[in-house]
Protein backbone atom coordinates (compact mmCIF):
# COMPACT_ATOMS: atom_id res chain seq x y z
CA UNK A 1 0.00 0.00 0.00
CA UNK A 2 1.30 3.58 -0.93
CA UNK A 3 1.43 6.01 2.08
CA UNK A 4 -1.19 9.43 1.83
CA UNK A 5 -4.20 9.79 3.30
CA UNK A 6 -7.87 10.09 2.71
CA UNK A 7 -10.68 11.96 4.48
CA UNK A 8 -13.53 10.41 6.22
CA UNK A 9 -16.23 12.60 6.94
CA UNK A 10 -14.51 15.42 9.42
CA UNK A 11 -11.52 12.86 10.00
CA UNK A 12 -8.16 12.74 8.47
CA UNK A 13 -7.10 8.97 8.66
CA UNK A 14 -3.48 8.47 7.14
CA UNK A 15 -2.98 4.92 5.78
CA UNK A 16 0.10 3.39 4.36
CA UNK A 17 2.93 4.37 7.39
CA UNK A 18 3.38 2.73 10.23
CA UNK A 19 0.84 2.47 12.81
CA UNK A 20 3.53 4.40 15.61
CA UNK A 21 3.09 7.38 12.78
CA UNK A 22 -0.27 7.69 12.31
CA UNK A 23 -2.53 10.53 13.60
CA UNK A 24 -5.98 11.28 13.34
CA UNK A 25 -7.34 14.29 13.78
CA UNK A 26 -11.13 15.86 14.07
CA UNK A 27 -10.31 18.26 11.93
CA UNK A 28 -12.82 20.32 12.28
CA UNK A 29 -12.62 20.66 15.99
CA UNK A 30 -9.54 19.64 17.36
CA UNK A 31 -6.49 21.37 17.12
CA UNK A 32 -3.19 19.45 16.13
CA UNK A 33 -0.74 18.78 18.98
CA UNK A 34 2.21 21.14 19.42
CA UNK A 35 4.42 18.20 20.45
CA UNK A 36 4.82 14.97 19.73
CA UNK A 37 6.48 12.42 21.51
CA UNK A 38 10.00 11.04 20.43
CA UNK A 39 8.49 7.34 19.67
CA UNK A 40 6.32 8.53 17.34
CA UNK A 41 8.91 9.73 14.88
CA UNK A 42 10.53 6.54 15.04
CA UNK A 43 8.08 4.77 13.27
CA UNK A 44 9.48 6.58 9.85
CA UNK A 45 13.24 8.05 11.20
CA UNK A 46 14.75 4.27 12.28
CA UNK A 47 16.24 1.45 10.26
CA UNK A 48 18.07 4.18 8.18
CA UNK A 49 21.40 3.30 6.85
CA UNK A 50 24.46 4.76 5.08
CA UNK A 51 25.77 3.63 1.88
CA UNK A 52 28.19 1.83 3.37
CA UNK A 53 25.95 0.20 5.81
CA UNK A 54 26.52 2.38 9.43
CA UNK A 55 22.98 2.16 11.24
CA UNK A 56 21.93 5.93 11.35
CA UNK A 57 18.35 5.54 12.81
CA UNK A 58 17.63 8.66 14.64
CA UNK A 59 15.05 7.09 17.20
CA UNK A 60 17.70 4.41 18.59
CA UNK A 61 20.87 6.95 18.78
CA UNK A 62 18.53 9.77 20.60
CA UNK A 63 16.97 7.48 23.06
CA UNK A 64 19.85 6.17 24.50
CA UNK A 65 21.58 10.22 24.39
CA UNK A 66 21.69 12.52 27.81
CA UNK A 67 18.98 14.84 25.78
CA UNK A 68 16.17 12.35 25.55
CA UNK A 69 17.04 11.45 29.33
CA UNK A 70 17.48 15.13 30.55
CA UNK A 71 14.47 14.56 32.62
CA UNK A 72 14.97 11.15 33.86
CA UNK A 73 18.48 12.39 34.76
CA UNK A 74 18.63 11.52 38.82
CA UNK A 75 21.67 14.30 39.50
CA UNK A 76 19.31 16.35 37.97
CA UNK A 77 16.31 15.74 39.92
CA UNK A 78 18.63 15.92 43.17
CA UNK A 79 19.93 19.27 42.32
CA UNK A 80 16.63 21.10 41.63
CA UNK A 81 15.12 19.43 44.80
CA UNK A 82 18.63 20.96 46.44
CA UNK A 83 17.95 23.83 44.73
CA UNK A 84 13.89 24.22 46.26
CA UNK A 85 15.09 23.18 50.02
CA UNK A 86 17.55 25.91 50.00
CA UNK A 87 15.12 28.51 48.60
CA UNK A 88 11.14 27.55 49.71
CA UNK A 89 10.44 30.49 48.78
CA UNK A 90 11.52 30.81 45.04
CA UNK A 91 10.41 26.95 44.55
CA UNK A 92 7.92 27.57 41.94
CA UNK A 93 10.52 29.77 39.87
CA UNK A 94 12.76 27.30 40.08
CA UNK A 95 10.86 24.53 38.78
CA UNK A 96 10.07 26.81 36.43
CA UNK A 97 13.60 27.69 34.88
CA UNK A 98 14.83 24.28 35.26
CA UNK A 99 11.93 22.91 33.59
CA UNK A 100 13.10 25.11 30.59
CA UNK A 101 15.56 22.95 29.15
CA UNK A 102 14.96 19.65 30.87
CA UNK A 103 11.59 19.32 29.84
CA UNK A 104 11.02 21.95 27.82
CA UNK A 105 7.74 20.29 25.66
CA UNK A 106 5.62 20.46 28.85
CA UNK A 107 7.02 23.98 29.75
CA UNK A 108 6.18 25.43 26.43
CA UNK A 109 2.40 23.37 26.78
CA UNK A 110 2.13 25.30 30.76
CA UNK A 111 3.38 29.02 29.50
CA UNK A 112 1.17 28.85 26.42
CA UNK A 113 -1.36 27.81 29.30
CA UNK A 114 -0.34 30.96 31.35
CA UNK A 115 1.04 29.14 34.55
CA UNK A 116 4.64 28.41 35.84
CA UNK A 117 6.15 24.99 34.73
CA UNK A 118 6.75 22.03 37.02
CA UNK A 119 9.36 19.35 37.45
CA UNK A 120 7.86 16.89 40.13
CA UNK A 121 4.55 17.28 39.29
CA UNK A 122 5.48 15.18 36.43
CA UNK A 123 7.44 12.75 38.29
CA UNK A 124 8.44 10.19 38.85
CA UNK A 125 8.56 8.71 35.27
CA UNK A 126 7.16 5.73 36.09
CA UNK A 127 3.82 6.70 37.10
CA UNK A 128 3.38 9.27 34.31
CA UNK A 129 -0.44 9.68 33.54
CA UNK A 130 -1.26 12.72 31.67
CA UNK A 131 -0.39 14.50 28.28
CA UNK A 132 1.63 16.35 29.87
CA UNK A 133 3.52 14.11 32.00
CA UNK A 134 4.23 12.16 28.73
CA UNK A 135 5.66 15.08 26.91
CA UNK A 136 7.79 16.15 30.53
CA UNK A 137 9.39 12.78 30.64
CA UNK A 138 10.12 12.88 26.99
CA UNK A 139 13.04 15.11 27.24
CA UNK A 140 14.63 17.30 24.84
CA UNK A 141 12.83 15.31 22.01
CA UNK A 142 12.62 16.01 18.30
CA UNK A 143 9.49 18.17 17.71
CA UNK A 144 10.84 20.20 20.65
CA UNK A 145 14.73 20.74 18.32
CA UNK A 146 13.30 20.67 15.40
CA UNK A 147 10.62 23.44 15.95
CA UNK A 148 12.83 26.25 17.55
CA UNK A 149 12.59 29.31 14.85
CA UNK A 150 15.70 31.53 14.32
CA UNK A 151 13.94 33.97 16.37
CA UNK A 152 16.77 36.14 18.19
CA UNK A 153 19.60 33.17 18.38
CA UNK A 154 22.51 34.40 18.98
CA UNK A 155 21.04 37.15 21.35
CA UNK A 156 21.17 37.24 24.79
CA UNK A 157 18.07 37.05 24.98
CA UNK A 158 17.63 33.59 23.26
CA UNK A 159 19.76 32.04 25.96
CA UNK A 160 18.86 30.18 29.41
CA UNK A 161 16.28 28.27 27.46
CA UNK A 162 15.38 31.76 25.18
CA UNK A 163 14.27 29.77 22.71
CA UNK A 164 11.19 30.55 20.11
CA UNK A 165 8.76 27.60 19.10
CA UNK A 166 5.95 29.12 17.14
CA UNK A 167 2.96 28.35 19.22
CA UNK A 168 0.37 29.97 16.84
CA UNK A 169 0.44 28.21 13.96
CA UNK A 170 -1.93 25.31 13.30
CA UNK A 171 0.15 22.86 11.72
CA UNK A 172 3.72 23.46 13.17
CA UNK A 173 6.84 23.60 10.69
CA UNK A 174 9.43 21.39 11.02
CA UNK A 175 13.06 22.78 10.45
CA UNK A 176 15.74 20.41 8.92
CA UNK A 177 18.88 21.17 6.72
CA UNK A 178 16.86 19.54 3.44
CA UNK A 179 14.45 20.39 1.01
CA UNK A 180 11.67 18.30 1.11
CA UNK A 181 9.66 17.86 -2.01
CA UNK A 182 6.15 18.86 -2.42
CA UNK A 183 4.87 14.89 -2.21
CA UNK A 184 7.13 13.85 0.78
CA UNK A 185 6.33 17.17 2.52
CA UNK A 186 2.25 16.23 2.25
CA UNK A 187 3.12 12.53 3.45
CA UNK A 188 4.48 13.94 6.14
CA UNK A 189 2.26 16.36 7.16
CA UNK A 190 -0.80 13.64 7.27
CA UNK A 191 1.26 11.22 9.49
CA UNK A 192 2.03 14.02 11.47
CA UNK A 193 0.73 17.32 10.90
CA UNK A 194 3.82 18.82 10.64
CA UNK A 195 5.24 20.29 7.59
CA UNK A 196 8.67 19.90 6.90
CA UNK A 197 10.58 22.61 6.22
CA UNK A 198 14.58 23.85 4.90
CA UNK A 199 15.95 26.03 7.46
CA UNK A 200 19.83 26.38 7.77
CA UNK A 201 19.74 27.68 11.60
CA UNK A 202 18.93 23.95 12.71
CA UNK A 203 22.60 23.65 12.29
CA UNK A 204 24.38 26.51 13.71
CA UNK A 205 25.83 26.49 16.83
CA UNK A 206 23.60 29.27 18.27
CA UNK A 207 20.73 26.49 17.88
CA UNK A 208 22.48 24.58 20.63
CA UNK A 209 23.12 27.78 22.64
CA UNK A 210 19.34 28.54 23.28
CA UNK A 211 20.08 25.93 26.43
CA UNK A 212 23.47 25.40 26.78
CA UNK A 213 24.48 29.00 27.25
CA UNK A 214 22.98 29.50 31.20
CA UNK A 215 22.51 32.34 33.84
CA UNK A 216 21.68 31.61 36.76
CA UNK A 217 20.22 34.24 39.66
CA UNK A 218 21.98 34.49 43.35
CA UNK A 219 18.91 34.62 45.58
CA UNK A 220 19.64 36.21 48.68
CA UNK A 221 18.43 35.63 52.16
CA UNK A 222 14.44 36.06 51.99
CA UNK A 223 15.01 34.17 47.99
CA UNK A 224 15.46 37.53 46.36
CA UNK A 225 17.58 38.42 43.33
CA UNK A 226 20.99 39.84 44.20
CA UNK A 227 22.89 38.70 41.07
CA UNK A 228 23.74 36.52 37.74
CA UNK A 229 26.38 33.56 37.73
CA UNK A 230 27.19 32.37 34.38
CA UNK A 231 26.56 28.90 34.86
CA UNK A 232 27.38 27.08 31.78
CA UNK A 233 28.99 29.31 29.02
CA UNK A 234 30.45 26.94 25.96
CA UNK A 235 28.99 28.91 23.22
CA UNK A 236 30.57 31.96 24.43
CA UNK A 237 33.95 30.37 24.76
CA UNK A 238 33.48 29.17 21.04
CA UNK A 239 32.86 31.90 19.68
CA UNK A 240 36.44 33.52 21.53
CA UNK A 241 38.46 30.57 19.85
CA UNK A 242 39.90 29.62 16.86
CA UNK A 243 36.37 27.28 15.80
CA UNK A 244 34.04 29.85 15.68
CA UNK A 245 32.73 30.04 12.18
CA UNK A 246 34.76 26.90 11.57
CA UNK A 247 33.25 24.04 13.04
CA UNK A 248 29.71 24.17 14.23
CA UNK A 249 28.59 22.34 17.81
CA UNK A 250 26.67 19.44 15.73
CA UNK A 251 30.12 19.02 13.93
CA UNK A 252 31.77 17.69 16.94
CA UNK A 253 28.90 16.60 18.83
CA UNK A 254 26.79 15.19 15.47
CA UNK A 255 29.30 14.28 13.24
CA UNK A 256 27.85 13.96 9.99
CA UNK A 257 28.42 11.11 7.62
CA UNK A 258 31.05 11.17 4.54
CA UNK A 259 28.42 9.35 2.81
CA UNK A 260 24.53 9.99 1.31
CA UNK A 261 21.97 8.33 4.09
CA UNK A 262 18.23 8.38 3.81
CA UNK A 263 16.54 10.15 6.46
CA UNK A 264 13.69 8.34 6.64
CA UNK A 265 12.63 4.46 6.03
CA UNK A 266 9.23 5.67 4.32
CA UNK A 267 10.10 6.88 1.06
CA UNK A 268 13.48 8.19 2.11
CA UNK A 269 16.10 9.40 -0.88
CA UNK A 270 20.03 9.72 -0.34
CA UNK A 271 21.16 13.08 1.79
CA UNK A 272 24.33 13.83 1.52
CA UNK A 273 25.97 14.45 5.12
CA UNK A 274 23.37 13.41 7.41
CA UNK A 275 24.35 14.27 11.27
CA UNK A 276 24.24 11.54 13.53
CA UNK A 277 21.91 11.87 16.21
CA UNK A 278 23.98 10.72 19.43
CA UNK A 279 24.70 14.27 21.12
CA UNK A 280 27.90 12.70 21.53
CA UNK A 281 29.18 14.60 24.64
CA UNK A 282 30.85 14.06 28.22
CA UNK A 283 28.51 12.41 30.78
CA UNK A 284 29.35 8.87 30.18
CA UNK A 285 29.05 8.52 33.87
CA UNK A 286 25.39 9.46 33.96
CA UNK A 287 24.43 7.28 30.63
CA UNK A 288 25.84 3.71 33.17
CA UNK A 289 24.06 5.12 35.83
CA UNK A 290 20.78 5.51 33.72
CA UNK A 291 21.54 1.90 32.86
CA UNK A 292 22.05 0.40 35.99
CA UNK A 293 19.05 2.00 37.56
CA UNK A 294 17.05 1.67 34.35
CA UNK A 295 14.04 0.11 36.08
CA UNK A 296 13.58 2.89 38.83
CA UNK A 297 14.05 6.19 36.31
CA UNK A 298 11.71 4.60 33.74
CA UNK A 299 14.36 4.58 30.98
CA UNK A 300 12.84 3.17 27.20
CA UNK A 301 16.17 3.06 25.76
CA UNK A 302 17.63 -0.78 25.46
CA UNK A 303 20.54 -1.81 27.47
CA UNK A 304 22.70 -2.22 24.79
CA UNK A 305 22.20 1.36 23.14
CA UNK A 306 22.73 3.13 26.60
CA UNK A 307 26.38 0.79 26.85
CA UNK A 308 26.88 1.79 23.34
CA UNK A 309 26.66 5.33 23.82
CA UNK A 310 28.96 5.09 27.26
CA UNK A 311 31.90 4.14 24.93
CA UNK A 312 31.11 6.31 21.83
CA UNK A 313 31.43 9.24 25.03
CA UNK A 314 34.75 7.71 26.35
CA UNK A 315 35.90 7.41 23.09
CA UNK A 316 34.82 10.74 22.37
CA UNK A 317 36.66 12.03 25.50
CA UNK A 318 40.13 10.20 24.63
CA UNK A 319 40.05 11.14 21.30
CA UNK A 320 38.72 14.85 20.55
CA UNK A 321 39.29 16.55 23.97
CA UNK A 322 43.14 16.33 24.77
CA UNK A 323 46.75 15.81 24.40
CA UNK A 324 49.43 15.13 27.18
CA UNK A 325 52.78 15.69 26.59
CA UNK A 326 55.95 14.89 28.68
CA UNK A 327 57.87 17.57 27.07
CA UNK A 328 61.08 17.53 28.75
CA UNK A 329 62.84 15.99 31.74
CA UNK A 330 65.88 16.88 33.76
CA UNK A 331 67.93 15.55 36.72
CA UNK A 332 70.13 17.92 38.43
CA UNK A 333 71.11 17.96 41.91
CA UNK A 334 69.44 15.47 43.03
CA UNK A 335 66.00 16.43 41.79
CA UNK A 336 64.04 15.29 38.51
CA UNK A 337 62.14 18.14 36.81
CA UNK A 338 59.40 17.46 34.47
CA UNK A 339 57.46 19.37 32.23
CA UNK A 340 53.94 18.33 31.09
CA UNK A 341 51.84 20.46 28.73
CA UNK A 342 47.95 19.90 28.23
CA UNK A 343 46.57 20.74 25.01
CA UNK A 344 42.72 21.19 24.63
CA UNK A 345 41.15 19.91 21.55
CA UNK A 346 37.78 21.00 22.18
CA UNK A 347 36.76 24.62 20.70
CA UNK A 348 35.36 25.73 24.08
CA UNK A 349 36.97 25.43 27.78
CA UNK A 350 38.10 21.50 28.55
CA UNK A 351 36.13 20.77 30.82
CA UNK A 352 32.91 22.98 29.91
CA UNK A 353 29.30 23.57 30.74
CA UNK A 354 27.34 22.40 34.23
CA UNK A 355 30.50 23.15 36.61
CA UNK A 356 30.15 19.95 38.32
CA UNK A 357 32.31 18.91 36.41
CA UNK A 358 36.96 18.74 36.26
CA UNK A 359 40.08 17.26 34.85
CA UNK A 360 42.94 16.44 36.49
CA UNK A 361 46.76 15.35 36.55
CA UNK A 362 47.89 12.48 38.16
CA UNK A 363 51.84 11.97 38.24
CA UNK A 364 53.55 8.91 39.10
CA UNK A 365 57.00 8.45 39.71
CA UNK A 366 58.58 5.11 39.96
CA UNK A 367 62.59 3.83 41.26
CA UNK A 368 64.67 1.29 38.93
CA UNK A 369 62.53 -1.55 41.33
CA UNK A 370 59.09 -0.53 40.01
CA UNK A 371 58.19 1.40 43.55
CA UNK A 372 56.54 4.86 43.91
CA UNK A 373 58.79 7.66 44.82
CA UNK A 374 56.56 10.62 43.95
CA UNK A 375 52.91 10.67 43.40
CA UNK A 376 50.10 13.62 43.08
CA UNK A 377 46.69 13.40 41.55
CA UNK A 378 45.33 9.79 43.04
CA UNK A 379 41.64 8.81 42.26
CA UNK A 380 40.54 7.45 45.39
CA UNK A 381 37.34 4.55 44.93
CA UNK A 382 34.66 7.21 46.17
CA UNK A 383 35.77 9.79 43.76
CA UNK A 384 37.99 12.08 45.64
CA UNK A 385 41.47 13.12 44.37
CA UNK A 386 44.13 12.61 47.32
CA UNK A 387 45.80 16.07 47.91
CA UNK A 388 43.09 17.78 46.62
CA UNK A 389 41.81 20.72 49.40
CA UNK A 390 38.13 20.64 47.98
CA UNK A 391 37.72 17.08 48.55
CA UNK A 392 39.02 16.81 51.92
CA UNK A 393 36.98 20.25 53.17
CA UNK A 394 34.52 21.50 51.47
CA UNK A 395 35.13 25.34 52.84
CA UNK A 396 38.64 25.21 50.79
CA UNK A 397 39.69 24.39 47.44
CA UNK A 398 42.66 23.56 45.47
CA UNK A 399 44.56 26.69 43.87
CA UNK A 400 45.83 26.07 40.31
CA UNK A 401 49.76 25.61 40.59
CA UNK A 402 52.70 26.45 37.76
CA UNK A 403 54.91 24.32 39.45
CA UNK A 404 54.38 21.38 41.82
CA UNK A 405 56.79 20.37 44.51
CA UNK A 406 54.76 17.79 46.77
CA UNK A 407 51.93 15.01 46.80
CA UNK A 408 49.40 17.21 48.41
CA UNK A 409 49.75 19.45 45.75
CA UNK A 410 47.52 18.61 42.64
CA UNK A 411 46.89 20.26 39.30
CA UNK A 412 42.90 20.32 38.88
CA UNK A 413 41.48 22.15 36.02
CA UNK A 414 37.70 23.12 37.36
CA UNK A 415 35.82 26.17 38.37
CA UNK A 416 34.78 26.78 41.62
CA UNK A 417 32.02 29.11 42.93
CA UNK A 418 31.81 31.26 46.28
CA UNK A 419 28.16 32.32 47.88
CA UNK A 420 28.42 36.70 48.62
CA UNK A 421 30.27 35.96 51.20
CA UNK A 422 33.02 34.72 49.69
CA UNK A 423 32.30 30.92 50.95
CA UNK A 424 32.65 28.17 48.54
CA UNK A 425 29.59 26.34 47.47
CA UNK A 426 27.94 23.54 44.92
CA UNK A 427 24.75 25.85 45.14
CA UNK A 428 23.91 27.07 42.30
CA UNK A 429 21.80 29.88 43.44
CA UNK A 430 23.55 30.58 45.98
CA UNK A 431 26.69 30.96 43.85
CA UNK A 432 28.04 34.43 42.36
CA UNK A 433 30.90 34.02 40.80
CA UNK A 434 33.92 32.37 40.19
CA UNK A 435 36.94 32.25 42.74
CA UNK A 436 38.96 29.94 40.30
CA UNK A 437 38.66 29.16 36.74
CA UNK A 438 41.14 27.06 35.35
CA UNK A 439 39.64 24.88 32.81
CA UNK A 440 41.93 24.34 29.74
CA UNK A 441 41.54 27.21 26.86
CA UNK A 442 40.85 26.69 23.59
CA UNK A 443 42.72 27.43 20.99
CA UNK A 444 42.55 31.21 20.02
CA UNK A 445 41.40 32.31 23.37
CA UNK A 446 42.56 35.40 24.24
CA UNK A 447 42.60 35.13 27.92
CA UNK A 448 43.01 38.71 28.69
CA UNK A 449 40.83 40.40 26.53
CA UNK A 450 37.45 38.26 26.58
CA UNK A 451 34.57 39.32 28.83
CA UNK A 452 34.58 38.74 31.98
CA UNK A 453 31.57 35.88 31.78
CA UNK A 454 34.43 33.25 30.49
CA UNK A 455 37.28 34.73 31.97
CA UNK A 456 40.17 33.20 33.63
CA UNK A 457 39.82 33.63 37.30
CA UNK A 458 42.62 33.13 40.29
CA UNK A 459 46.02 31.94 39.79
CA UNK A 460 45.84 31.21 36.24
CA UNK A 461 45.11 34.38 35.22
CA UNK A 462 48.61 35.06 36.10
CA UNK A 463 50.04 31.95 35.33
CA UNK A 464 52.19 33.04 31.45
CA UNK A 465 52.17 29.35 31.07
CA UNK A 466 48.07 28.74 30.94
CA UNK A 467 47.60 30.23 27.54
CA UNK A 468 45.12 29.62 24.86
CA UNK A 469 45.56 26.34 24.02
CA UNK A 470 47.62 24.42 26.36
CA UNK A 471 48.48 24.44 30.39
CA UNK A 472 52.63 23.78 31.06
CA UNK A 473 52.97 22.17 34.62
CA UNK A 474 56.53 21.60 36.59
CA UNK A 475 56.75 18.97 38.65
CA UNK A 476 60.25 18.50 41.09
CA UNK A 477 60.72 15.63 42.74
CA UNK A 478 63.27 14.76 45.22
CA UNK A 479 65.63 11.54 44.20
CA UNK A 480 68.35 12.23 46.38
CA UNK A 481 69.66 9.04 47.47
CA UNK A 482 67.49 6.76 44.76
CA UNK A 483 68.80 5.22 42.14
CA UNK A 484 67.27 5.49 38.37
CA UNK A 485 66.67 5.30 36.06
CA UNK A 486 62.85 6.73 36.84
CA UNK A 487 59.84 6.27 35.30
CA UNK A 488 57.31 8.76 34.88
CA UNK A 489 53.77 8.11 34.31
CA UNK A 490 51.77 10.96 33.68
CA UNK A 491 47.31 11.04 33.20
CA UNK A 492 44.94 13.20 32.67
CA UNK A 493 41.55 12.15 34.36
CA UNK A 494 38.04 13.31 33.63
CA UNK A 495 35.30 13.42 36.11
CA UNK A 496 31.75 14.84 35.19
CA UNK A 497 30.26 14.64 38.52
CA UNK A 498 33.17 15.55 41.29
CA UNK A 499 33.12 14.10 44.25
CA UNK A 500 32.48 17.26 45.83
CA UNK A 501 28.83 18.24 43.74
CA UNK A 502 27.68 14.59 44.81
CA UNK A 503 28.90 14.86 48.37
CA UNK A 504 27.26 17.88 49.16
CA UNK A 505 24.35 16.37 48.33
CA UNK A 506 24.10 14.39 52.09
CA UNK A 507 22.90 17.56 54.19
CA UNK A 508 19.23 17.23 52.20
CA UNK A 509 17.36 14.59 53.25
CA UNK A 510 14.72 14.08 50.32
CA UNK A 511 13.83 11.01 48.41
CA UNK A 512 15.34 12.89 44.91
CA UNK A 513 18.97 13.39 47.19
CA UNK A 514 18.99 10.45 48.79
CA UNK A 515 18.58 8.38 45.97
CA UNK A 516 21.57 10.10 44.06
CA UNK A 517 23.82 9.49 46.45
CA UNK A 518 23.07 5.95 46.41
CA UNK A 519 23.57 5.80 42.96
CA UNK A 520 26.63 7.66 43.37
CA UNK A 521 28.02 5.66 45.84
CA UNK A 522 27.60 2.72 44.36
CA UNK A 523 29.56 3.96 40.89
CA UNK A 524 32.05 6.24 42.24
CA UNK A 525 35.13 4.02 41.78
CA UNK A 526 33.85 4.18 38.08
CA UNK A 527 33.03 7.91 37.91
CA UNK A 528 36.50 9.18 36.26
CA UNK A 529 37.94 7.93 33.07
CA UNK A 530 41.40 8.59 31.57
CA UNK A 531 41.07 10.77 28.62
CA UNK A 532 45.13 10.92 27.93
CA UNK A 533 48.59 9.51 28.81
CA UNK A 534 51.79 9.87 28.41
CA UNK A 535 55.35 7.92 30.05
CA UNK A 536 58.54 8.76 30.02
CA UNK A 537 61.85 6.92 31.39
CA UNK A 538 65.15 9.26 32.45
CA UNK A 539 68.08 7.79 32.58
Amino acid sequence: MRAGAVVLGSLLLVVGVPRAARWVVEAREVRPPRFLTGEQCMACHNQIFSGRGEDLSIGVAWRASIMANSSRDPYWQAAVRREIMDHPRAAEEIENECSRCHMPMSNVEERVRGRLASVFAHLPVTEAETELDRLAIDGVSCTLCHQITEERLGTEESFSGGFVVDTLAMHGRIFGPFEVDGGRARIMRSATTFEPTAAPHIQTSEHCATCHVLYTHTLGPNDEVIGRLPEQTPYQEWLASDFAGVRSCQDCHMAATSDSAAITSVLGQPRPGVSRHWFVGGNFFMLRMLNRYRDALGVEALPAELEQAALLTEDFLRTETAVLTIERTAVAEGTLEIDLVVENLTGHKFPTAYPSRRAWLHVIVRDRRGGIIFESGAPRPDGSIVGNDNDDDPRRFERHHQVITSPEQVQVYESIMVTPEGVVTTGLLTGIRYVKDNRLLPRGFDKGGVPEDIAVQGWAARDDDFRAGRDRVRYRVSVEGVEGPFEVDALLWYQPISFRWANNLRAYDAFETNRFVTYFDSMADASAIVVARSVATIR
